[in-house]
């Protein structure tokens, strides 16, 4: 089977190094497989998400040499397919409307991995005619029922993991209260539609995969392959947001003058290079080998996390007369 990966951006902030690294590595393991990639515009929180942003993202995609060969594809206009897998999942297993609030969830749900909840289930056995009642007060979310069964995962970073649904997630949502659809069945309508057959992204996400095979298997979609590569995250163990100012796009064009200086410095933070000079994703391509990179960060490094820093004597280079790199 041909190897199809994607972008994922969400268009809520400028592009930092986070994001940077995580596509870097995906468009890498990705193109070491002979693949393509997809990009998507995540924007399912219309709230935050701006079209401006998303044209900015897809050109510093552009000017770091991070191709794409498909979409762009946007989430916002999408419902009909999300509501299409909602209904088929309803009528493979019990999807029941909830109406705890986020205070209600915390009082009742044990905690789970990092800041994760397992769901009691306080509104699976509620009767029809109180669903009815309370749904004139305030709209529900809607929930699918979950077996207590283990699901598991040979991640390509992380290897095994697994997780069992009723005990270590318990009912998650399909659809929240404002209407909009979750994360959760949004990505696997959209990877299965989209032909997406190696997903790569953060392990902060890695908890996220046996759901996502559960909704997999019930709508008898093809597994996906997955690799969650390690967080980038600043020196106080933080992962790298849009709050980390040192680390937005354009603070890094202002430190290492070119996209080749910003890639060779993610790519060598990463591992993949063993100096820090400028190179392009090709150049970083050609020295990528996924088998040897996962060894070295289990060495060096762990797999969960690296920690993005700033060489203060590391000084931009353009990249005309520049020697090739090396691999780390």
């Amino acid at each position: 089977m041909a190897v199809v990966g994607r972008f994922a951006p969400s268009p809520t902030g400028r592009m930092h190094a986070g994001n940077i690294y995580a596509a870097l590595l995906s468009w890498l393991i990705v193109r070491s497989q002979k693949g393509s990639i997809v990009l998507r515009i995540e924007d399912l929180d219309r709230e935050r998400s701006r079209p401006a942003y998303a044209n900015q993202i897809m050109r510093d995609f552009e000017s770091l040499g991070l191709t794409w060969d498909r979409g762009p594809f946007f989430q916002h206009n999408r419902d009909e397919v999300y509501r299409a897998a909602l209904e088929r999942l309803s009528s493979q297993a019990r999807v029941y409307p909830c109406f705890c609030t986020r205070a209600d969830l915390r009082a009742a749900s044990a905690p789970h991995v990092g800041e994760r909840f397992v769901y009691a289930g306080t509104c699976r056995n509620i009767s029809p005619d109180e669903a009815e009642r309370r749904s004139k007060l305030h709209s529900p979310s809607w929930r699918i029922c979950v077996p207590d069964k283990t699901y598991r995962v040979n991640d390509m970073i992380q290897g095994t993991f697994g997780q069992n649904l009723a005990t270590e997630c318990g009912d998650f949502v399909l659809r929240r209260a404002d209407g909009s659809f979750a994360y959760q069945l949004a990505v696997v309508a959209d990877d299965f539609e989209q032909g997406v057959t190696c997903v790569v992204r953060g392990c902060d996400l890695l908890s996220s995969t046996p759901q996502q095979r559960y909704l997999q298997d019930l709508l008898g979609f093809e597994r996906p392959s997955y690799a969650h590569i390690p967080l980038l995250a600043d020196s106080s163990g933080r992962r790298l947001s849009k709050r980390n100012r040192d680390a937005s796009f354009d603070e890094l064009i202002g430190r290492y003058r070119t996209p080749e200086g910003i890639i060779g410095h993610i790519a060598h933070i990463a591992g993949i290079l063993k100096t820090d000079e400028p190179a392009s994703p090709d150049e970083v391509l050609a020295l990528f080998d996924l088998d040897r990179w996962r060894q070295q960060l289990g060495k060096r490094h762990g797999l969960a996390q690296l920690e993005w820093c700033e060489d203060p004597v590391w000084k931009a280079a353009t990249a005309t007369g520049r020697s090739k790199p090396t691999e780390g």
